[in-house]
């Protein structure tokens, strides 16, 4: 299958990277702030230092670290029609709405606010209505929550919102088990989770090489119950991490391969997926710069580094970055920060997205669904053979003559052309008048009419006394 794809490395590159995380992992190592990973870690063959905390492997580790990942799994949805394969064998990857963003747009006022386990829960309805989103990321951080619980909160609430794959996050081991807890009670037990694991974790290192106490014991207790690790590198070039490309590219991956060895030697076989959304600083500010042209190649390296190793992964996002609707934006900015989803990625977030992940609205979520088309289109699989190549047919039309009126073409020009719904031409303007309010409409709609397959009121019973029991362990 022909496919479009961005590559950035050859091959010499590609080595070269390889052998430069290497030698960071065995001679730098990275710094683990838990005694107790330590110790895993050192009954495994790393080189520990308990004072200062710092864990170097062995080549020999990496080596037997990958070849016991597994190449192909499931992220499974709490309706199995929802169950996404890894990797995503050629065409467009699975794409989520953007995650954890810390405002919401109000859909009937406009106004910036903070969000609710309701408005999560009315996200997580809209993604399950919106054909184009494969799997929910919890796109808020909920307000009326304690702050130390917010992420099962999150989990349950998506869980129950959507019957998709929940892509969320644990704070520390008790959130861990947790979560664990609360999806072992919809898919009827642990053996089954393992089976059929109905959320994936995204756990960020610290960079430059660092793992924090909460993370990566959480880390450790998913692994072991079978939950995939989404190992998010985000080096900040110029500030956690070298200020070049190549530098940049390393950092990323020798934290997404200790990432790895603490999931293999965690638990064999757990089911990991190499991550990155890494990007240069704005320089003036000091904040994560999204828009960076550089952030596109650092997404890609990461992602042709994911595919030498066999291991799916999830690089680069979508979205422009933008505060509103009617916001003017360059089309460059546009082009490099979109084409980010051509990185030889099984997995793409940002639905939703606005202010460099900062905010997000129903709207936006509408919009980017439907301007999804066009890129589903660039990115599907095209067939080459002998069949596909049709020269009986040239033979057949001959020299000077046209294919319009051969049968062929009357066969096959639905499947090998993509038609652009007419309806959807008007919001190409940027920024357009139609586009927000048809949006906003559309969003209202789905939010009354789309029905999601329930959770049994027994389960979410359950559920919430788990909460409460978490809760109050974290309290005290």
């Amino acid at each position: 299958m022909a496919v479009v794809r961005m590559k950035v490395l050859d091959k010499q590159e590609e080595n070269l990277v390889h052998e430069q995380s290497l030698k960071n992992l065995n001679e730098i190592g990275v710094l683990i702030r838990s005694q107790s990973v330590l110790r895993m870690l050192d009954e495994s063959g790393a080189i520990i230092d308990y004072e200062t905390g710092i864990a170097k492997f062995p080549e020999s580790m990496v080596k037997e670290a990958l070849v016991k990942a597994p190449k192909r799994f499931k992220l499974c949805g709490r309706d199995p029609k929802n169950d996404l394969e890894l990797p995503a064998d050629g065409g467009a990857p699975y794409i989520s709405t953007d995650g954890l963003t810390v405002y919401m747009r109000d859909i009937d006022t406009g106004e910036k606010r903070s969000a609710t386990r309701k408005d999560l829960a009315d996200f997580a309805k809209l993604a399950d209505a919106l054909d184009a989103i494969n799997f929910f990321w919890p796109i808020v951080t909920v307000s009326d929550v304690p702050e130390d619980a917010h992420s099962t909160h999150e989990m349950w609430t998506s869980l129950q919102g959507c019957a998709m794959h929940i892509q969320g996050m644990s704070l520390n081991r008790l959130d861990a088990a947790t979560e664990i807890d609360l999806a072992a009670l919809i898919v009827g037990g642990k053996e089954e989770l393992k089976k059929r694991p109905i959320f994936s974790v995204i756990h960020c290192s610290i960079s430059p090489l660092s793992f924090e106490k909460g993370l990566v014991e959480a880390h450790v207790e998913l692994a072991k119950a079978g939950i995939p690790i989404v190992s998010m590198s985000m080096s900040l070039s110029g500030m956690s991490s070298p200020v070049t490309f190549a530098g940049t590219v390393v950092n990323l991956n020798t934290e997404n391969l200790a990432s790895l060895i603490i999931t293999q030697f965690a638990e064999p076989g757990a089911p990991h997926i190499y991550c990155s959304e890494s990007a240069p600083i704005d320089m003036l500010t000091g904040n994560m710069n999204y828009t960076a042209p550089e952030m596109l190649p650092i997404s890609a390296a990461a992602g042709q580094m994911a595919r030498r190793y066999g291991l799916p992964s999830m690089v680069g996002s979508w979205g422009i970055g933008g505060e509103g609707f009617d916001e003017k934006i360059s089309p460059g900015l546009i082009a490099f920060s979109l084409m980010r989803v051509f990185c030889n990625t099984d997995l793409t977030c940002g639905f939703g997205g606005l202010d460099n992940s900062l905010g997000c609205s129903m709207e936006q979520m509408v919009i980017d669904s439907f301007q999804w088309e066009d890129f589903w289109a660039l990115m599907r699989d095209f067939a080459v053979s002998e069949e596909t190549i049709a020269l009986d047919v040239v033979k057949e039309v001959g020299h000077g003559n046209s294919f319009l009126t051969h049968p062929h073409t009357a066969k096959n020009f639905k499947k090998e052309l993509f038609f652009r719904d007419k309806k959807k031409l008007a919001w190409d303007a940027i920024p357009s008048t139609k586009m927000a309010q048809e949006a906003r409409e559309i969003a209202k709609k789905l939010l009354k009419e789309h029905e999601v397959t329930p959770v049994d009121r027994d389960i979410i019973r359950q559920g919430d006394e788990l909460i409460s029991e978490s809760e109050k362990k974290l309290s005290s």
